[in-house]
């Protein structure tokens, strides 16, 4: 029993350090193409998501001085797919039990987060390719608004075929409550959650920002998944983290690339399975709070925008605001890292306790 622990910590750690060295050696090879084809934006964004001009915003960004990629997502996705598959084809071509453990592929509990991640990644892939070649009729180019959620609520759809045709999931968890069943409203509500959480995906706009909050996110449901004995998705979670944590490394200011929307499509998506895989997506609002915060500053701004005739904040997502009230970009950075750290700790807390 003891030892099965160990190994267990072995495999999820161990998989996170694997993918996080993995992701440092390959980042050079990605970076050498993102700035040799010139992958960045051309343009910064000139209107905003409800069709005024982005004054403020444009200031803020200056992507033609930045010339900085985008793509740098690519690194996530590629190395968390990359250590799935060496450990899988270790496991088949190896007889030891210490690289058997290590395979974290399977059926029940990675095969649909994965594929959901690789699918998010690709249609984000899309995106950032128009909106380096300025295609597409949004502001800057890329997918429109109306374009990007009906592919999200396809991948989500197909997620939700899955947890509720195949693996016969009809209910959530409530802390204090207990399992509360959905019934037939269950795909209708994982499709919803998807959603809410790619709108946070809006987070992805200062150098090192959406790293550092998602590596804390995902690290705090490997810790809940390992305490609930799901150590595949444990192992997952965790190589997700690392894979985090490299770009994260070459993404504190000043950012070598961008994550852009082949890393934060895969990562929301990836994230709304992960939550109800692990039954726990009732504390996805306190895991993930700066992602939740973001949304609303926007949702507000249009709002206000739209049925008072004024704005709400000088600009948003609100990590913007900040900006222009004259913080620092790196302040509001670490600051936002140091709140992900505490609220992701607080949530998984509430979960461990209460499951």
């Amino acid at each position: 029993m003891q030892s099965d622990l160990i190994l267990n910590v072995y495999k999820v750690l161990g998989l996170g350090g694997v993918a996080f060295f993995l992701g440092i050696v390959l980042t050079p090879l990605l970076s050498h193409y993102l700035y040799k084809y010139k992958l960045w934006k051309k343009s910064s964004v000139r209107i905003t998501i409800d069709g005024r001009e982005a004054t403020i915003s444009n200031k803020l960004h200056n992507d033609e001085v930045k010339k900085t990629p985008r793509m740098g997502g690519i690194l996530i996705w590629a190395t968390t797919l990359i250590v799935a598959l060496l450990f899988w084809l270790i496991s088949i071509v190896s007889d030891n039990p210490f690289f058997l453990k290590f395979n974290f592929l399977s059926r029940t509990q990675t095969w649909v987060p994965l594929g959901i991640m690789i699918a998010g990644s690709l249609v984000g892939l899309i995106d950032d390719i128009f909106v380096v070649s300025e295609k597409g009729k949004y502001s800057g180019g890329g997918l429109t608004a109306t374009r990007r959620i009906l592919l999200i609520t396809l991948i989500a759809a197909l997620g939700a075929f899955w947890f509720y045709f195949k693996l016969d999931m009809s209910a959530i968890f409530i802390p204090g409550a207990g399992q509360f069943n959905l019934g037939w409203l269950f795909p209708i509500f994982y499709i919803l959650v998807t959603l809410a959480v790619f709108s946070g995906g809006v987070i992805d706009g200062l150098d090192g920002l959406s790293g550092g909050v998602f590596a804390n996110i995902f690290a705090a449901y490997a810790g809940i998944a390992f305490f609930q004995n799901q150590i595949d998705i444990a192992a997952f979670c965790a190589v997700i983290a690392g894979s985090i944590l490299a770009f994260l490394w070459f993404n504190i200011p000043p950012a070598r690339f961008y994550m852009s929307e082949t890393g934060m499509m895969g990562l929301t998506t990836t994230l709304a399975a992960v939550a109800f895989l692990t039954d726990a997506v009732a504390v996805l609002p306190l895991i993930a709070l700066p992602l939740v915060i973001e949304s609303l500053s926007v949702i507000i701004q249009l709002s206000s925008k739209r049925f008072l005739g004024r704005k709400a904040f000088s600009v948003a997502p609100i990590h913007h605001q900040f900006e222009a009230m004259g913080w620092p970009s790196t302040k509001v950075t670490m600051r936002f890292w140091i709140f992900s750290t505490v609220f992701a700790a607080f949530g998984m807390i509430v979960q461990l306790i209460s499951h």
